[in-house]
């Protein structure tokens, strides 16, 4: 059997990763790697490799001999679990793994299934069969998700939980059995019911990273019109890397419990369209409702390229509607902030600025690499 230890630390914690590659992931490697940990991260096997986030941490990890390993895997595969966690023996894991985009989970429900409930059940199984519930500590990624139509704001642990899609009724599966797990082997194993939180590094198939690369393509002249669906929603948005420091607290108390994770926050999707334009000085106005709302420029002071007042940037696309959708999400973090002393450090404004200016980098960097 492989030994993962550097240089005979017996010492170094050791944590397993699943989801490495995604946001989350990336942020949370970073963090446990300052903190000195021995990281071993889990991702599929595709035939187009996903490290992009990754591959400088990687490489500042080899570097410094660091300790960052990556070992190929899958949440359907039981087999595999098994083998990489009596390799491995972490002392703590994270499962972030999932098929996570809401939307898409309407379209596979089966598999949203598979992956997140049954996924869970397995890496959970996993531990048990490697003889690691008495070691290992297991955060569980939940989510905001659960509360749906809260009848109930701000949404809190006793809040009761009333999923609306096939994602939340199968993290929903995910929380109740890692709650199972601690109840019944004495698992440290806690849910971090994480609210909507996005960053440089979220993919462009949610809807913030969606809205800031269009953003950027507008005010370089590389886009015109962005397409979306409910603007009216409103979410509680926080920044992964405030939140990723929120799950490595979970797994340093001494008796696991269940956490809700928020700014305390909302805004809209409109909202935060507004914000995104306004990076690049474009103010606008929006006319209409329902699918017939539609996005003007009604002032640009935009320095990049020139928008013309009156221009359409903002329309409606009912493709994008969810079958159902919540309204209004905005998290209660009392808990959080008395039993981890922990609060998001980053607003939403300053999230937005960020997320705008990476990507007006990124559309130049493309438009440089075209040149």
């Amino acid at each position: 059997m492989k030994n993962y230890k550097l240089n005979n630390e017996m010492t170094k914690k050791i944590a397993l990763i699943t989801g490495i590659t995604g946001q989350d992931g990336t942020y949370l490697t970073k963090l446990l790697l300052s903190k000195g940990y021995e990281v071993h991260g889990m991702q599929r096997r595709t035939s187009r490799l996903n490290n992009e986030r990754l591959d400088t941490i990687y490489q500042e990890a080899f570097m410094a001999n660091s300790g960052l390993f990556i070992h190929f895997g899958d949440l359907s595969d039981a087999g595999i679990l098994i083998k990489l966690l009596q390799q491995i023996q972490p002392d703590e894991v994270y499962h972030l793994a999932a098929m996570s985009h809401v939307q898409v989970s309407f379209d596979q429900p089966e598999y949203t299934a598979d992956i997140n409930a049954t996924g869970t059940l397995r890496l959970l199984e996993a531990i048990k069969i490697a003889g690691l519930c008495q070691k290992t500590k297991f955060y569980q990624a939940s989510t905001s998700e659960l509360f749906g139509n809260a009848a109930k704001s701000p949404q809190g642990e006793s809040t009761p939980f009333h999923p609306t899609s096939p994602y939340a009724i199968s993290k929903l599966f995910a929380y109740w059995m890692t709650t199972n797990y601690r109840n019944s082997y004495g698992l440290f194993a806690c849910n971090g019911i994480l609210f909507n939180h996005e960053s440089p590094l979220r993919d462009e198939s949610f809807v913030t990273r969606k809205i800031t690369m269009a953003v950027a393509k507008i005010g370089l002249g590389r886009q015109k019109t962005l397409y979306l669906g409910n603007l009216n929603a409103k979410r509680d948005w926080g920044h992964a890397e405030d939140y990723v420091e929120a799950m490595w607290l979970m797994l340093q108390k001494n008796k696991p419990d269940d956490y809700v994770i928020a700014t305390g926050a909302s805004t809209s999707v409109r909202e935060f369209v507004e914000k995104s334009f306004d990076i690049i000085g474009i103010k606008l106005q929006f006319e209409g409702t329902g699918t017939a709302e539609k996005g003007y420029c009604l002032s640009s002071k935009n320095s990049l390229y020139p928008v013309k007042k009156n221009s359409l940037l903002v329309a409606i696309d009912p493709q994008f509607y969810r079958p159902t959708d919540i309204e209004w999400l905005i998290g209660d973090t009392t808990k959080a902030k008395e039993e981890l002393q922990w609060e998001a450090r980053t607003s939403v404004d300053s999230l937005v600025h960020e997320m705008v200016i990476s990507d007006i980098q990124s559309v130049l960097n493309q438009i440089n690499t075209v040149k």
